[in-house]
């Protein structure tokens, strides 16, 4: 006993020493930290900041708001407005904030006489041409003009002259332009250069007579291009389909999340009087930063058009004729209590939450039942979907900011995920970020190396027999993306297989981190990972070779199915909020809810699980898709245990905990036994090229139900031919 005690005191006493050593160390690296700060003052107030900080981001560090409008975060600097002069106290004149660095012992007076007085004279300045047009603007109420006149400008006006005023310029039917308003901040410009990766908005003239626009008129051709809209800080772009609806006083703003794609953007919904009035980003730099696409933004007008608002029945006639909830519901469950086992199927659409996919899958469950696909293909050979490491895009979307090389496969990520494919451009421009693509040769955002266009390539890279497979060698945070649209081909588990071997020799290169996911996955249905997480089976090739007699299509309009896939008396039953592809061939329709108007569990392409908010009530008869399941199952005579949503939830986290840990990621590992059971794949490489299913931004605006039922989604496809026709048919002058 007392050997053991001198023992735990001599392993306590280590333990402690290390400890120490530990918190030293810890304090030798704070204290160099601290050597290299700088000090300087704010106001008098004392403030520590690293060298290089700009004047206005140290006087944001102890909370004082340097007024600003060519100044953004995510942009250069340019320093061309002025309005942030602030006074240094000993210094000649006022120095611009933003893209001044501090120097030691500086004192920065934000509220002198000095300070006042330049800004009050950059704010006449920039007063002096525009235009008294502040009832009428859009962007009035949320306009950084009008705030800052009020906080910093003059009571009174000197300037008599005429206004200059400044041709309209037409860049597309998304973006309104009233130049005569423009301040040359350059915001809209560095967006389109840096971030967009678009040049086609810049300046003409000098002085008086400068003006922004497209040199010749065009249509802002970018994926992004309603993001300037936000970040100008007056009214000479705003929104088209917006123009004089609404004001933002009037509007309730709702949290929600974007479902057009798999990526999961935080969004914000306004409305007014029950209807969508508009959709703004919202910040979360680990998904979206502050930006959106345009069919995340502008595609909200097809929530009110194409609707199903009351549930209806084919008659004898082949006619679909409404009826009441009772008797459709009633002949539903009479279907389904005929048709018990495997003869009863479903398809789950892009767009449905994990709500209704946890309701369909317990219904059919009850029913003796498994038969349940999702639209979009995934292999199914080796591992399948049995890990989840071989389904997310495991690196995370912030981590490509941390990757030093990209590997894409069959995926165009400018159209299919466009907030991606920002980052991508991000870590491109600012951490020399090396891509390269294997597929068909499509037009980024950003340079990148060609390493062919066939399935060829792949087994070169995984064999090591490519050039390129030595570059991968070196690196130290290698990602590989593969897009979900070529594991759609027939060699689509071959195709996993080779980019999973791939990602495997490159994880087992010395250089690479432990913790570093190679292998990526980038979907494009919102609804995939839930799906997959829940059991679903990935493609509808099981319904197509045993076509049952019951069909529940919950939101499936991709037409993966066709009556003629089908037998004659097969009965189709519809459920969905569009009367888009699925509901024609329907013989009941049962009308659902839109994104906006549920509760709503979704899952983006890195596993990360977030939820919709109710904005709007659901049209006419329309009702949250999990209760219509619910009553459905009560009158099937296999009652579902649950009558709230946070009773199904509950249920959800029974099945796939991960579902409600909102915006948390399940990590997924187990890379090393996917990849073993790859090798058992028995398939052969094709030797088609590598084409991902969207080339252009023509098909990028409509993808879904709500995109093809949007007028606006319309009129850009409209206009994106009409630019590809000037382009091939140039006029003669």
């Amino acid at each position: 006993m007392l050997r053991f005690s001198v023992i735990s005191r001599v392993l306590l006493g280590h333990a402690h020493k290390q400890a120490c050593i530990t918190s030293i160390n810890h304090a030798r690296t704070a204290a160099t930290a601290a050597s290299n700060l700088v000090e300087v003052f704010v106001d008098g107030k004392s403030v520590m900041v690293e060298p290089g900080t700009t004047v206005l981001q140290a006087c944001e560090k102890v909370g004082v708001q340097i007024p600003r409008f060519c100044y953004h975060d995510r942009l250069s600097v340019a320093g061309n407005c002025r309005m942030c002069l602030v006074e240094i106290e000993k210094a000649p004149k006022p120095v611009a904030a933003c893209a001044m660095p501090v120097m030691k012992g500086w004192n920065i007076l934000t509220n002198s006489e000095k300070t006042k007085k330049a800004r009050e004279g950059v704010m006449e300045f920039l007063l002096a041409n525009h235009p008294l047009d502040c009832p009428i603007c859009d962007q009035g109420g949320e306009c950084d003009l009008q705030d800052q006149s009020m906080m910093f400008g003059s009571d009174r006006s000197r300037f008599t002259e005429g206004k200059r005023a400044v041709e309209d310029k037409n860049i597309g039917p998304l973006i309104k332009t009233i130049m005569t308003r423009c301040i040359q901040c350059t915001r809209c410009i560095r967006f389109a250069s840096e971030v967009a990766g678009v040049d086609d908005l810049g300046t003409t003239g000098r002085g008086n007579e400068m003006q922004v626009g497209t040199y010749v008129e065009k249509m802002f051709m970018s994926e992004l291009s309603g993001n300037v809209i936000d970040i100008c800080p007056v009214g000479a772009l705003t929104s088209k389909p917006y123009a004089f609806t609404s004001r933002p006083w009037e509007t309730r703003k709702t949290e929600s999340i974007d479902v057009l794609d798999a990526v999961g953007s935080n969004i914000l919904v306004s409305t007014r009087g029950g209807e969508v009035m508009r959709v703004l980003p919202r910040l979360n730099e680990d998904v979206n930063e502050e930006w959106i696409s345009d069919k995340t933004r502008f595609a909200y007008d097809g929530l009110k058009r194409q609707r199903l608002t009351q549930p209806m029945v084919k008659d004898p006639s082949g006619q679909l004729v409404p009826a009441l909830w009772e008797d459709v519901l009633t002949r539903v469950a009479a279907v389904l209590q005929g048709a018990q086992g495997m003869d009863i199927a479903a398809i789950a659409g892009g767009l449905v939450d994990a709500e209704a996919l946890v309701s369909l899958k317990d219904l059919l469950n009850r029913l003796n039942s498994d038969n349940l696909c999702t639209e979009e293909l995934f292999p199914m050979a080796g591992a399948g979907t049995d890990l989840r490491s071989n389904y997310l895009l495991n690196t995370r979307i912030s981590g490509v900011e941390e990757a030093d090389l990209l590997l894409l496969v069959g995926t165009n990520p400018r159209f299919e995920a466009p907030l991606f494919n920002a980052r991508v451009r991000k870590s491109w421009l600012h951490n020399d970020l090396q891509v390269a693509l294997v597929g068909s040769s499509v037009d980024l955002s950003y340079t990148y190396d060609h390493l062919g266009d066939t399935a060829q390539v792949l087994h070169d890279l995984a064999s090591g027999k490519h050039p390129f497979s030595k570059v991968l060698s070196q690196v130290k945070k290698p990602m590989v993306v593969v897009g979900s649209g070529c594991l759609q081909r027939a060699d689509g588990a071959a195709i996993h297989a080779a980019v999973s071997a791939i990602a495997q020799s490159a994880r087992a290169s010395s250089g690479v981190q432990d913790n570093w996911k190679v292998l990526n996955v980038l979907h494009r249905a919102a609804s995939q990972v839930a799906a997959l997480d829940l059991g679903y089976k990935p493609g509808v090739e099981v319904i197509r070779k045993n076509p049952p007699k019951v069909l529940f299509l919950l939101g499936a309009d991709a037409g993966c199915v066709t009556r003629q896939d089908l037998p004659k008396d097969c009965f189709i039953i519809y459920q969905g909020h569009h009367g888009d592809v699925g509901a024609p061939m329907a013989d009941i329709i049962l009308p659902g809810a839109a994104y906006t108007e549920k509760c709503g569990t979704y899952v983006n392409t890195e596993g990360r699980a977030q939820q919709t908010k109710i904005a709007v009530t659901a049209p006419g008869m329309a009702r949250e898709d999990w209760k219509i399941l619910r009553a459905i199952s009560e009158l099937s005579g296999v009652t579902l245990p649950y009558d709230s949503l946070n009773e199904v939830r509950e249920r959800l986290a029974e099945v796939a905990p991960n579902l409600v840990r909102y915006d948390d990621i399940e990590e997924a590992n187990y890379f090393r036994q996917a990849n073993e059971l790859s090798k058992a794949v028995n398939q052969t490489l094709l030797a088609d090229p590598l084409v991902p299913p969207q080339l252009t931004i023509e098909d990028f605006y409509m993808t879904d139900p709500i995109s093809r039922a949007s007028q606006t989604m319309a009129k850009c496809v409209k206009a994106v031919k009409e630019g590809a026709q000037a382009i091939e048919e140039p006029s003669i002058c």
